[in-house]
């Protein structure tokens, strides 16, 4: 089906993705659309001091101003233009894509103690106010933000399988966050990195990756085989979406 809202996309990883399966051929349309745009820039600013008459009266510093706003204007249009293209090129090509599959039907959420479930929580520290707090609430969120770029959320099938997405938080899209995503139906694309226990995802296991990561001899073990310590296959989302909803025919009401 297909989508009618991006809730999450992973410009970078994809942009790589395109531009490993083109050869190349992605990075020549990028510097065509620059071109055009420095042209489009240089053309707008000469139509506009025209019709101003200020062409003879503008100073150095305000031409430099002006002339320094359209080229941040130009870059923020230039952005958009090429995140667009590379959306537009990924859902049109990524279904030949080695590597990348469809998750569905996908319940998340995050485990307690994990990074992704302080995450969640941390901007609203800011409002508590404890002065012999051992920690400084107000900068949790800042901590979070520059020490960790990827956060895992568990998602649960329909059947109980699970798996561990992990998502850039630097990827999503109008406003949407993490724990939006507990809340919503949605459709990954994702490519698998790896496998992981779920209680690996703790904050305490993650400052001690030798510890619950690593497998151990009692998995090998009936006494060991539980669902808490059984891996789990890690996908890094590429996108994530929310599909055309299909409404089911009632027969009943057409005869009517």
């Amino acid at each position: 089906m297909p989508l009618i809202k991006i809730v999450y996309f992973d410009e970078e990883s994809a942009s790589d993705l395109l531009d490993m399966t083109a050869g190349g051929k992605e990075e020549t349309s990028v510097e065509k659309i620059k071109e055009r745009s420095e042209a489009l820039e240089a053309k707008v600013m000469v139509k506009l001091l025209g019709k101003l008459n200020l062409m003879p009266f503008i100073g150095a510093s305000a031409e430099a101003s002006a002339s320094g706003g359209t080229s941040r204007s130009a870059r923020n249009v230039l952005h958009k233009t090429l995140s667009n293209t590379i959306l537009t090129d990924y859902l049109q090509k990524f279904r030949g894509f080695d590597g990348v599959e469809l998750l569905e039907e996908l319940q998340l959420s995050a485990r307690r103690e994990s990074a992704a479930y302080l995450k969640m929580y941390a901007p609203y520290m800011r409002m508590i106010k404890m002065e012999d707090a051992p920690l400084d609430l107000a900068g949790f969120d800042d901590t979070l933000e520059s020490a960790k770029g990827y956060y895992e959320l568990v998602g649960e099938g329909v059947g109980g399988a699970k798996h561990i997405l992990r998502f850039n938080i630097g990827a999503f899209r109008n406003n949407y966050g993490l724990a939006d995503l507990q809340r919503m139906q949605l459709v990954f694309h994702g490519v698998k990195v790896g496998s992981a226990r779920e209680d690996s995802l703790t904050m305490q296991s993650e400052m001690n990756p030798g510890g619950t990561g690593r497998v151990r001899v009692e998995d090998l073990t009936e006494e060991g085989d539980s669902s808490e310590d059984s891996l789990l296959d890690v996908y890094d989302v590429l996108l994530a979406g929310v599909e055309v909803m299909v409404p089911e025919s009632d027969d009943e009401s057409v005869e009517r």
